[in-house]
């Protein structure tokens, strides 16, 4: 936790001197490994209570995540990465389990920089992270974090690939998100964006409120998944933030293969699709 909150405090003094949008911007090189480590008990089991995972069983399929955003952190504050941390918006997730990872397995993790693209609303990053067990790669994905600036030419927005319209998932369950759901889940994740912890550190990038964390969205309903371990794939796209406290309920098509998360007015919050073992 000493280098997380050592990165955290990186990103908070070097994020006012670097410019998001520089056309001769460039990504650091290579890629940050964390040697094989076991998966502590503690942590793990404070992460299932808050996502609403079970207590026994396999690896819950978002931890890996989790588990190298001090690696990923670490990189995107370092002098080398064009981007202001401070202020990034997670935007989209695709997650590739190659196998069910068990919580006794040592873990070796690397995160590199994979991709630097406009956006309409600024520029996105493509992070990747790689789970590794004895040199097998067993759990991989990709993020998309957006830095939000304006911009002098038309920049693309990611295509939603839930494979049904949300508007039409029948839902399954509503959820009552506390106001201070962003420090909680900070805690446990380590994600300490200003964003997501207080109304006041909110403002100042734009947010009239605290916001959710889009892990915790996306963990929160794939803890919901009727058969985790028959997951191949997941693509979830963070679609508008989750202003807290709120209200939102969850919804899926029967087979599980589609989800979305949506506000009482019918606003989209997340929209995710499932790929599933036949």
């Amino acid at each position: 936790m000493t280098s997380l909150t050592a990165s955290l405090a990186r990103g908070a003094l070097t994020s006012p001197f670097k410019r998001a949008g520089r056309p001769d911007a460039t990504l650091p090189p290579g890629r940050l490994t964390r040697p094989p480590a076991p998966v502590a008990p503690g942590p793990l089991a404070a992460y299932g209570r808050i996502c609403g995972f079970p207590e026994t069983g396999a690896l819950p399929l978002t931890y890996p995540h989790v588990l190298a955003f001090p690696l990923t952190m670490q990189l995107m504050t370092g002098r080398a990465f064009p981007l202001p941390v401070l202020g990034l918006v997670h935007t989209w997730i695709e997650i590739t389990p190659h196998r069910t990872v068990q919580p006794a397995e040592r873990l070796e993790l690397s995160v590199y920089a994979r991709e630097l693209t406009p956006h309409r609303r600024g520029t996105e990053v493509t992070m990747t992270t790689e789970a590794r067990v004895d040199g097998e790669l067993v759990w991989e994905s990709s993020s998309g974090y957006l830095s939000r600036h304006r911009r002098d030419t038309p920049g693309h927005t990611p295509p939603d690939r839930a494979a049904t319209a949300p508007e039409d998932l029948p839902a399954h369950a509503e959820w009552r998100l506390p106001g201070d759901l962003g420090r909680r889940y900070g805690a446990v994740s380590g994600d300490r964006n200003p964003i997501h912890l207080h109304p006041l550190t909110a403002r100042l990038f734009g947010f009239p409120r605290a916001v959710a964390h889009g892990m915790w969205t996306v963990a929160r309903c794939l803890a919901e998944a009727d058969d985790p371990a028959g997951i191949r794939g997941v693509r979830a796209d963070f679609r508008a933030p989750v202003l807290l406290p709120a209200t939102v309920t969850y919804a899926a098509d029967a087979a599980g293969n589609a989800f979305a998360l949506r506000g009482p007015d019918g606003r989209v919050h997340l929209t995710g699709a499932v790929g599933r073992h036949i």
